[in-house]
């Protein structure tokens, strides 16, 4: 679209919470903000985003449109959803349209119907891709992946993720480019953990509670360790999605299984994760599945040793034996080990924890992530530039 003024932005989001992928839709929405973008945050619902978007200067809607769940990555689901979608489609349009939009940022590829709303509506659009869904039957990736066709730029937070989009169409893989996650670190400069004089060594893992973050995995190798005779204490911060609450009640019954219940605490949502990882020693990230892995950097940023799991984004965020230790996924074993050298072993403990520090304050900035943003949103309207704020 063509006109004077602030250009408008329209940013797309499917969820109302703040996890790691809902901070990161903050930090773009930012970037667009203080890049002269007069933004409109839409999203499906009310929730602990929308003030939150609102204090960072958007004006933020709610609207119905469909949104991939997991349940829906299946051949069956995902036919119909292209049906249910065809009305949201053109809503999508006729409201691009009605608001005059300039550009919009589709947030996460769990949004089929907004791309091909952008196309009919001629606004261009970018797809700022957070899944790296490599294993699924062929028929659901390419029905995944099929909207993002209709892309005008496409941007992921991994290679990983890249590179999963490439796994049905080769051609989104060429013209994805990969920026890395701008994530705020803690307020003041962290300092070292506690001294108790216990010997305990306290665990940390931030994230939801859910087989693809492995929780369970933690758990199983805190079990392992105690049974050594270890003192280690494990905090888990975080809650499940809608419909996995067979998960945390599974979880519980295994903590109680093996006797862990005063050496494991499930603290649900934690925000800001600041308090939890001061107080630890160790902080982890176990996840099988991860493209990107915000919650190992935010642990970084707080100065505290990783363990995260040697799978997809988290191998582009951590260095192993330089910037924290990498594990295989899935071995509660594997990450027992690692948590044992760093029981015993203090200096390695502060090693990991200041160079993994020094590491995230240059990777991972927001200003170095808002400048990559502001780039890509602005060469989807090439001659429509205003002034920053």
């Amino acid at each position: 679209m063509t006109g004077t003024g602030a250009r408008r932005l329209a940013v797309v989001h499917p969820s109302t919470e703040l996890y790691g992928a809902d901070q990161q839709m903050l930090e773009s929405l930012t970037a667009a903000v203080d890049g002269g973008w007069d933004v409109t945050l839409v999203l499906p619902g009310d929730g602990p985003l929308a003030p939150r978007a609102a204090q960072r200067g958007a004006r933020v809607v709610t609207a119905s449109f469909p949104v991939l769940r997991k349940s829906l990555l299946r051949p069956r689901g995902l036919v119909d959803l292209a049906v249910g979608g065809t009305r949201a489609v053109a809503a999508g349009a006729r409201w691009l349209r009605r608001e005059r939009v300039d550009a919009l940022y589709v947030s996460t590829v769990t949004l089929p119907t907004w791309l091909a709303s952008a196309r009919l509506a001629r606004v261009p659009a970018l797809c700022h891709v957070h899944e790296a869904e490599a294993d699924q039957h062929r028929l659901v990736t390419a029905g995944l992946t099929a909207p993002l066709l209709a892309a005008t730029r496409l941007v992921s937070n991994s290679a990983a993720a890249r590179d999963a989009l490439g796994g049905a169409f080769g051609s989104l893989r060429e013209r994805t480019r990969v920026v890395h996650n701008g994530v705020l670190g803690p307020v003041d400069e962290p300092g070292p953990p506690p001294a108790r004089g216990d010997g305990a060594l306290r665990v940390v893992l931030v994230g939801r509670l859910s087989p693809r973050k492995g929780s369970d995995v933690a758990v199983e190798a805190v079990g392992l360790l105690v049974r050594e005779g270890r003192d280690v204490r494990l905090r888990l911060a975080g809650s499940t999605f809608e419909g996995y609450e067979w998960f945390e009640r599974d979880l519980r019954r295994r903590v109680a299984e093996l006797g862990l219940d005063e050496r494991v605490e499930l603290l649900g949502f934690v925000h800001p994760p600041w308090g939890e990882l001061a107080d630890a020693d160790v902080a982890l990230v176990p996840s099988r599945v991860e493209p990107f892995g915000n919650t190992a950097v935010e642990a970084m940023l707080a100065r505290r040793p990783v363990v995260a799991s040697a799978t997809q984004g988290l191998v582009e965020v951590v260095q192993d034996g330089r910037t924290g230790l990498l594990v295989p996924p899935d071995d509660p074993h594997a990450l027992a080990a690692a948590l044992r050298r760093l029981h015993d072993d203090p200096a390695l403990r502060r090693a990991l924890a200041d160079a993994g520090r020094a590491e995230a304050l240059v990777r991972f900035s927001t200003e170095r992530y808002a400048g990559d943003v502001r780039a890509e949103l602005d060469a989807l309207v090439p001659g429509r530039v205003t002034a920053a704020r």
